[in-house]
């Protein structure tokens, strides 16, 4: 187990490289034997640091739900990290150039609570009373951590991504939305396109099977630290696609079907 000391010393590498826009080398490689429940400390002191600094708590994102980003970090679970207020794009807008450091985008279902989520034991069902409804969104990754360090040849592991708030950086919502028991979630799908050019294309039983499956993971796994999800925030529920990157000069379409179209530019 970290120090706590070592723990407020990972937050503040990592809320410094935020703020000065660079990436600072794998934490993994100074605390090698940190553990899950470690990456978590330091993602909470980032947190706070954050709250501390004037920034307002929003919701949550949910990541890792697919086998293949589970794979490339050695991990079999999701991950989870805090939405801020400055995290949120409008639709059809622009990210301002030198905003991110290496910026990429998910397709993925939002949903918005009307009431409490909290565990333990929830259900589908559980979740879905709870939603207010569901919409489009587009999930901004960043990463404040290298992803390779080259001197070693070592990748991050879930260390690194969860301490990094799993690697949040932006949320832009749009589209149409619909009641949580209005729309087949596993059938919601989306083809993404980076400059007119199809990138990727997913559909919502990518996530877990259903996307709602993560929002009981989320529930239940605040339930172990005396949090819940609340009423108003916004949960990403997880990408059901592979991150695509994004330069300077790109636009990012994507294209929900019946549920409507999002842009974000990025300048």
């Amino acid at each position: 187990m970290m120090t706590e000391a070592q723990v407020e010393d990972a937050a503040r590498r990592l809320f410094e490289a935020e703020r000065d826009r660079r990436q600072i080398r794998l934490l993994s490689l100074d605390f090698p034997d940190a553990t899950m429940d470690d990456a978590y400390r330091v993602q909470a002191a980032l947190v706070r640091r954050k709250a501390a600094s004037g920034l307002t708590v929003k919701g949550w994102k949910i990541g890792l739900t697919s086998k293949a980003m589970q794979s490339a970090l050695s991990i079999d679970i999701p991950d989870s990290g805090i939405l801020f207020d400055d995290m949120v794009f409008e639709d059809g807008g622009t990210v301002p150039a030198g905003r991110f450091i290496q910026p990429r985008i998910e397709a993925e279902i939002a949903f918005v609570m009307k009431a409490p989520l909290a565990g333990p034991d929830i259900s589908i069902d559980d979740v879905l009373d709870a939603t207010d409804y569901v919409t489009p969104a587009l999930e901004i990754l960043d990463t404040r951590i290298e992803r390779m360090n080259k001197e070693t040849g070592r990748i991050r592991t879930f260390f690194d991504t969860i301490s990094d708030n799993a690697a949040n950086a932006g949320i832009v919502v749009g589209g149409r939305s619909a009641g949580p028991r209005d729309a087949d979630l596993r059938w919601i799908g989306a083809i993404v396109s980076r400059n007119g050019e199809v990138e990727e294309t997913g559909l919502g039983a990518g996530v877990l099977d259903h996307p709602a499956k993560g929002m009981v993971w989320l529930a239940n796994r605040l339930h172990q630290y005396g949090m819940r999800i609340e009423a108003g925030q916004v949960v990403l529920s997880g990408s059901f696609i592979r991150p695509v990157e994004c330069r300077p000069g790109d636009e990012i379409v994507s294209d929900f079907g019946p549920y409507g179209t999002i842009r974000i530019a990025f300048a």
